[in-house]
């Protein structure tokens, strides 16, 4: 009979458990899917809220032709509307993840589509930190590739 309560005891803690990564997994998510939206509709303070700027933070962009951007962490939370993007929508897909505590690496893909349609790939690996119990980006390094069709 002991073994029995042990048995639903491990189910019960590994049920909760399972449970508690995907509620994370969809915070995260919904994090990305709320700095990727802010971005492109220049809300400035939506898009600095999705962010918690380090001293070891650092957002890296590479580009088709082999160009890197080396963005300055700050300008996430000191953005000007012109700089950002101008409309349009991403879909991000392909999620793998590894939350530990407060700390998340995330990587997807990206299709992001701009107002007039046109259709830019990449690759995304995103640093997070729990801060007050919500998450937030504190680096990012975007792989944008040419999409050979």
């Amino acid at each position: 009979m002991k073994w029995k309560a042990a048995l639903s005891l491990i189910i019960s803690i590994s049920a909760f458990a399972y449970s508690q990564q995907m509620d994370e997994e969809t915070a995260i998510k919904k994090l990305l899917e709320k700095e990727s939206a802010t971005w492109r509709t220049k809300d400035v303070k939506g898009h600095a809220d999705c962010w918690h700027i380090q001293p070891y933070s650092r957002i890296l962009v590479s580009l088709p032709d082999g160009q890197t951007i080396d963005v300055p962490p700050t300008v996430m939370k000191n953005q000007k509307p012109e700089t950002m993007g101008n409309g349009g929508f991403a879909v991000n897909s392909n999620y793998k993840m590894s939350i530990a505590k407060n700390n998340a690496w995330v990587s997807h893909d990206e299709l992001s589509t701009d107002v007039e349609g046109k259709r830019t790939w990449s690759y995304e690996i995103r640093l997070l930190e729990k801060v007050n119990e919500q998450w937030k980006l504190v680096g990012q390094s975007l792989h944008i590739y040419k999409r050979e069709n």
